[in-house]
């Protein structure tokens, strides 16, 4: 009997991972609900107990020691206790009495089958609430065993935990039966046992695959100071070190970029920017905007605000796709970036240094002197404008020589030299040529200007037989 009551114990233990204390004290439970169901009154206070050695079964009846018997199921009198106990007993002591019990029914024993797995599921979910309530941060691996719409649950082994919708990586890939490390985020006792959250988009998640993949981060040689996080897009880690000789950046890096390749491969193909740390803000920064270089940082600390001024060809690369490189390293660094080019920068340089001038100008004028206003603006001529009045001068000045020609002439006619010949055209000396008036015609810009030429060519010759005939 001995022999196999404590093998069905041992097994047990074993198959619920829960020591033999807590079966022992499961079946003690089971037997009192038992004895009260069938055997004894249900107001009397019973105790069970197992021995572990011999497996022996014993009940006992506990009752309060009182001069006036009340209550018979849970009192006795001071007289009667003193019989039963040889040391004598006094009033207010409580006393167990054992007792004989008979033998359990068919409904008792299902009471107790009952009362043990319920008594052995409380102490499965006390004990795993006690393995994980201390872990709270920590990595663990588990495997997707159903997926709901607005959660997951997930197999840790002993029990199930729960990744919310928003602790999951939207690009992220989930099925049934794949594992996968997650990031103790928050546990809970429940009324169904403890309540476990986990999460894949955790900052801290990094900072736990970089300890654990890094035997420099884990022993403290290596620091992890500040991670800037975009679940599954990119991230931003600084790390340094207070001990000579070591690389920082190297140790994690592993020899080819295995340690660092690891780690990316865990998160799914996530890029990850390894930042040399530093004391010095404007340093920190500039190597936070990497892989874009930096011509001069700006602090303001009362606002918490660096400008930084970069190439104009780099100010893309400095911002980033979408904004994410500028966004990373202002959370990394914990400081408002404020990112402009070289050629923003001169121009916002001039125009404040025009305003400083502008004003200092005006706090050197005397008191009594205003300043002048603004000169009207100058009316802009068109050159159509100035060519009419030209010719509109012309006109005025023909006209009064006409005039004047007309005066003079009436004053003292012009007496016509009779020696200056006539010269006539061919047109008119030729017979039957009559003068026709001729269409206007298109011609073309070429013809025309040949003409203009020969004309002119025309009129030169003329002018000069005319020379020669005065002469």
């Amino acid at each position: 009997m001995k022999t196999e009551f404590m093998t069905a114990i041992t097994q047990l233990s074993a198959e619920r991972n829960l020591p033999q204390g807590v079966i022992l004290e499961a079946l003690e439970a089971a037997l009192v609900a038992v004895y009260k169901k069938d055997a004894m009154a249900h107001d009397e206070d019973i105790s069970v107990k197992i021995d572990p050695n011999t497996a022996d079964i014993k009940v006992y009846v506990r009752k309060l020691v009182v001069d006036t018997v009340t209550n018979p199921h849970r009192e006795i009198s001071l007289g009667d206790a003193q019989k039963l106990q040889q040391d004598g007993a006094q009033i207010g002591e409580l006393l167990e009495i054992e007792t004989a019990v008979k033998n359990a029914g068919r409904i008792a024993a299902q009471t107790a089958k009952q009362v043990i797995l319920q008594r052995l599921r409380e102490a499965e979910r006390h004990a795993v609430y006690d393995q994980f309530v201390g872990k709270e941060g920590e990595i663990v691996t588990g495997t997707i065993q159903s997926i709901q719409p607005k959660r997951i649950y997930v197999d840790l082994g002993r029990t199930e935990a729960v990744l919310p919708l928003t602790e999951q990586v939207s690009s992220e890939y989930y099925r049934i039966g794949k594992q996968f490390k997650f990031y103790l985020l928050q546990i809970g006792q429940g009324v169904r046992g403890p309540q476990i959250v986990i999460s894949r988009s955790h900052p801290n998640l990094i900072r736990r695959l970089f300890e654990l993949e890094i035997p420099e981060i884990h022993s403290g040689v290596v620091e992890l100071k500040a991670i800037a996080r975009e679940a599954r897009q990119r991230s931003k880690v600084a790390v340094s070190t207070n001990q000579e000789g070591v690389d920082p950046i190297g140790c994690c890096l592993g020899p080819r970029g295995i340690r660092l390749q690891n780690i990316i491969n865990e998160l799914g193909g996530e890029k990850i920017d390894l930042i040399q740390w530093n004391a010095d803000p404007k340093i920190f920064i500039s190597n936070a905007l990497s892989p874009s270089q930096v011509v001069s940082i700006e602090l303001n600390e009362a606002e918490n605000t660096a400008t930084v001024v970069v190439p104009s060809k780099q100010l893309s690369l400095a911002i980033g796709k979408q904004g994410q490189n500028a966004r990373l390293a202002a959370r990394l660094t914990g400081w408002r970036i404020d990112i402009k080019s070289v050629s923003a920068a001169e121009a916002e340089t001039a125009r404040l240094a025009k305003i400083a001038v502008d004003e200092l100008e005006k706090d050197e004028l005397p008191a009594d002197i205003s300043i002048p206003s603004q000169p009207e603006p100058t009316q802009v001529v068109e050159p159509a404008q100035v060519v009419s009045e030209e010719i509109e001068e012309v006109e005025d000045i023909t006209a009064l020589l006409a005039r004047d020609e007309f005066r003079l002439s009436a004053e003292a006619p012009s007496v016509k030299s009779e020696e200056e010949p006539l010269i006539r055209f061919a047109e008119d000396i030729l017979p039957g040529k009559a003068k026709k008036k001729a269409l206007p015609k298109k011609k073309s810009a070429k013809s025309a200007k040949g003409k203009a030429k020969t004309r002119g060519h025309r009129k030169r010759k003329i002018s000069l037989e005319d020379d020669g005939q005065e002469e």
